[in-house]
């Protein structure tokens, strides 16, 4: 006798190993997997700002605030997103030159090249040094803040050396010459607003092109000739002027010493005069003959020979050296 059993199937509902086990894990997976995207999404918010940066949050491509150094939070994307901006380091541009390696430049004259107001053509390179004033200007006003500065330096540097010599640019301008370029794209960048601080601005070298350099220092060794020859003519005049003009001086006192003297002795002679006056109008005949008398004897005196003549007007010649011998 065959024993026949037949076995009805399990419930695949509450069965212990059946479908319904096996979906439980499944979903639970699931909603983990979810439980930890939503997880990084939000986390993704987070963000570090160094201690010379700020953080500038957009919400919507909106700028809404600014968070300083340290651990910051914002919604994730595409809510809110940061700009993390550099604004404590000084920032440069080179012009006319680029910096390869310490020591080792490359020369671009295309930019060093330039045009001077008295129509020669000199080589400038520059630095200029610039930061971040306003972080929010700089990110979201302009796309790159090297180019704007290099491209509005040239501009500026180029007409600064138009509008001056190639003798004062490579001489007493060049201070200046910074000075201005400075001020000026400091004024260029505020219109623009840029949120850039100009900083310091320096003409590395000036020099005239390589190929006419040789020329240039030619006509410099003349102009130094020129001025050594200057400098010895002003030696001599200012050695021979102080020298005339102290004998012409000295003419001038003695000249004058003379003329008082001429003049006190005319005014003596004109009193003796009004005194001899006087006496004569008194005794005419005695002041004559004393006056005659006077004069004999002043010119007989500075006489070595002296001679007499008598009623009988015959020329008598009295030896007096000999009598007084």
């Amino acid at each position: 006798m065959v024993d026949v059993r037949i076995e009805e199937p399990e419930d695949n509902f509450t069965g212990n190993g059946g479908p319904k086990k096996s979906f439980f894990w499944s979903g639970l997976f699931v909603l983990l997997v979810i439980v930890a995207i939503v997880a990084v999404y939000f986390l993704s918010g987070f963000f570090l700002v160094g201690p010379d940066q700020v953080g500038l949050i957009k919400r919507f491509g909106k700028f809404t605030n600014s968070v300083g150094p340290g651990l910051g939070y914002h919604l994730p994307f595409p809510i809110e997103s940061v700009v993390v901006i550099d604004t404590s380091n000084l920032r440069k541009q080179e012009i006319g030159f680029r910096t390869i390696r310490t020591g080792t430049y490359q020369t671009y004259a295309n930019e060093s090249l330039m045009l001077t107001g008295d129509g020669n053509i000199v080589s400038v390179e520059l630095v200029v040094q610039y930061y971040v004033g306003d972080p929010a200007k700089l990110a979201f006003t302009i796309v790159d803040d090297g180019d704007i500065v290099r491209f509005t330096t040239e501009s500026v540097l180029r007409e600064e050396v138009a509008s001056s010599t190639i003798d004062s640019i490579l001489t007493t301008e060049r201070d200046t010459i910074s000075i201005r370029t400075a001020e000026r794209v400091q004024e260029e960048l505020d219109r623009l607003d840029t949120g850039i601080i100009v900083k310091n601005v320096f003409l590395q070298e000036v020099a005239p092109p390589q190929q006419v350099i040789t020329a240039f220092d030619d006509v410099n060794s003349a102009k130094q000739d020129k001025e050594k020859l200057i400098y010895e003519a002003e030696k001599y005049t200012n050695d021979i002027i102080p020298k005339a003009e102290g004998e012409a001086a000295q003419i001038i006192k003695d000249a004058e010493g003379y003329a008082q003297e001429r003049i006190l002795n005319a005014e003596g002679e004109a009193e003796r005069f009004l005194e001899i006056l006087e006496e004569y109008e008194k005794a005419p005949d005695v002041t004559r003959t004393r006056m005659y008398l006077e004069t004999l004897n002043k010119i007989l005196s500075e006489a070595s020979k002296t001679v007499v003549l008598d009623q009988s007007s015959v020329l008598k010649l009295l030896d007096l050296e000999g009598s007084v011998r």
